[in-house]
């Protein structure tokens, strides 16, 4: 039996819990100051490196640097507060942030068919993208909790990861 066959529940809740008790509600607390940060790190990329590119590279070149770097940094940020204050895991750093930007994507993916879909059948695209807004927030908390974050049932607090290594362990 591998660790993808053991039920996710094995990963214990984040220090958040203490304060909120409920995994449910601290994920959406984090994912309101992810979205807030992000947002920050967003115009900071704009008004930084986005107007170096627009005037070197023209104005598609720098809005394609900004999403770039923007979605970068925010991931980043993103997933260690989910790793640290939501689903507290710890070892394989970069698997679980490989399934973390893999869980975005696909749900980026489903809101762009679904946003798409809605605005071709007549919805403007503030409604359409709060239609489309709930499903994907509860297949990112379910992607990252069943998926992202998950742990065998013994391996809830192992320490496997070089970032959490001591340097006698490392060799």
């Amino acid at each position: 039996m591998t660790e993808f066959d053991l039920p996710a529940e094995s990963a214990p809740p984040g220090p958040l819990i203490r304060l909120i008790h409920d995994q449910r509600a601290a994920f959406l607390v984090v994912g309101g100051i992810n979205t807030v940060v992000g947002f920050g790190i967003f115009i900071a990329c704009s008004e930084t490196v986005g107007h170096v590119v627009d005037r070197r590279f023209g104005m598609v070149a720098g809005a394609l640097v900004t999403i770039g770097i923007s979605h970068v940094l925010s991931v980043l940020f993103a997933f260690m507060m989910h790793r640290r204050l939501v689903f507290r895991v710890r070892g394989h750093a970069l698997r679980d942030l490989l399934r973390f930007e893999s869980v975005y994507l696909t749900t980026f993916g489903i809101n762009a068919v679904a946003f798409t879909a809605l605005v071709e059948l007549g919805l403007q695209r503030i409604p359409a993208q709060a239609i489309v807004f709930l499903p994907t927030l509860l297949l990112n908390y379910l992607g990252h909790r069943y998926f992202s974050f998950r742990r065998s049932g013994g391996n809830d607090h192992t320490n496997d990861s070089l970032e959490e290594a001591s340097p006698t362990e490392n060799g």
